[in-house]
């Protein structure tokens, strides 16, 4: 009984897979049969519903025809109308950009690029702390916007103090070195400012050049006015020496820019030949070309100049006319802007106010501390 039994279920299970075959087939051979209008309707409505709601706008300009392919459905119309705008658009936006760009420029001031400042110091072994007015004439040009160049020029030493103080400074520098002995220190300071003009002759540095002493205080406008400077510039200075309890001012008297005369620490009438030019070392700047490019200057390039002495060159092309001469600061030079001080020296006296060495005889004050 239990084989039989068995048996039907086998018998009704395979009816019912069979039944189960047959009904997915029959479905299968007529689906295969139904029309496929709706899919492709129904894709066609969504391809619509995502259109965005609006449409650039056809503009009335030339453009060529595009011809559709064969057995394509496209509109020659909606073709144009939607490749037309593009162009267009890009086109007047590259033109706006332009436009700003122009004012943006035209509104911008152009600045002139600022001129070189070359600072010439000289430095003798005569001069007792001389390190010491080093290092501080040194903290006020680091104050001095750039572009700057400072020039040292050092009589030949075996030391390395000179040469390491200028390294930390943070300034451009240029450290030449003079190997020339003098007992003069002003037959000492000259040469080394010569040693300096050779240079920036040699390599032709272009610039503002001024002589800086040791002795030097600043007012840092004044660096200012020297970029200001074309060819020739002067202005005046206070000398100053603490023993004789005075203030000498040397330099140009100036009609607004224009140098009109001059004050004169001394005149001497009966000797002219020993007369010396009425301007002092520090006292006036000049355009570095003249030394390597005189014919810009309207003097002739084969007249020999800065052979042996270039100082005394400048100085003769400064005050052969006036009128390359221009006074600075511009209201009538009566500003202040440059001090020099006096200090003593190791073996003479050294009085800045006459700016040559005298013997030790000149100054009770230098005698008294001796």
């Amino acid at each position: 009984m239990g084989s039989v039994e068995r048996s039907k279920k086998k018998v009704q299970l395979w009816k019912k897979a069979v039944v189960h075959f047959s009904l997915c087939f029959v479905m299968g051979f007529f689906t295969g049969f139904a029309p496929t209008a709706k899919s492709s309707i129904f894709s066609s409505h969504i391809s619509l519903s995502n259109k965005p709601q609006f449409s650039p706008q056809p503009t009335e300009m030339p453009h060529p025809a595009v011809t559709p392919l064969p057995g394509s459905n496209v509109n020659k119309a909606t073709v144009v109308s939607d490749q037309t705008p593009v162009p267009v658009q890009r086109e007047n936006q590259e033109e706006e950009v332009e436009r700003e760009e122009e004012e943006e420029e035209e509104e911008e001031p152009k600045l002139a690029p600022r001129k070189l400042i070359i600072i010439i110091t000289p430095t003798s072994t005569l001069v007792r702390y001389q390190k010491v007015f080093l290092r501080r004439l040194a903290n006020t040009i680091k104050l001095v916007p750039p572009p700057l160049l400072w020039i040292v020029v050092e009589g030949q030493t075996d030391s390395n103090e000179v040469s390491e103080m200028l390294r930390k400074t943070g300034i451009m520098y240029r450290h030449l070195v003079s190997k020339e002995n003098f007992t003069d220190i002003r037959a000492e300071l000259d040469h080394q400012r010569n040693v300096a003009l050779r240079h920036l002759e040699q390599h032709r540095l272009s610039g503002i050049v001024h002589f800086a002493s040791l002795s030097n205080v600043y007012d840092l406008a004044f660096f200012d006015e020297l970029r200001d400077i074309e060819g020739f510039g002067t202005w005046p200075m206070a000398l100053l020496s603490p023993n004789k309890n005075k203030v000498i001012i040397e330099g140009p008297i100036c009609d607004s820019s224009q140098v009109i005369g001059w004050h004169l620490k001394k005149m001497n009438n009966n000797n002219q030949t020993d007369a010396r030019p009425p301007i002092h070392i520090s006292s006036f700047a000049f355009n570095s070309s003249i030394l390597w490019d005189p014919e810009r200057w309207g003097r002739p390039s084969s007249v020999p100049h800065t052979s042996q002495n270039s100082i005394k060159f400048v100085k003769q092309v400064a005050l052969e006319d006036e009128t390359k001469l221009k006074g600075i600061p511009p209201e009538e030079c009566s500003k202040i802007m440059l001090w020099q001080l006096k200090f003593p020296i190791e073996k003479e006296s050294y009085d800045p106010l006459s700016n040559v060495a005298s013997d030790g005889n000149s100054d009770e004050g230098d005698k008294s501390r001796r």
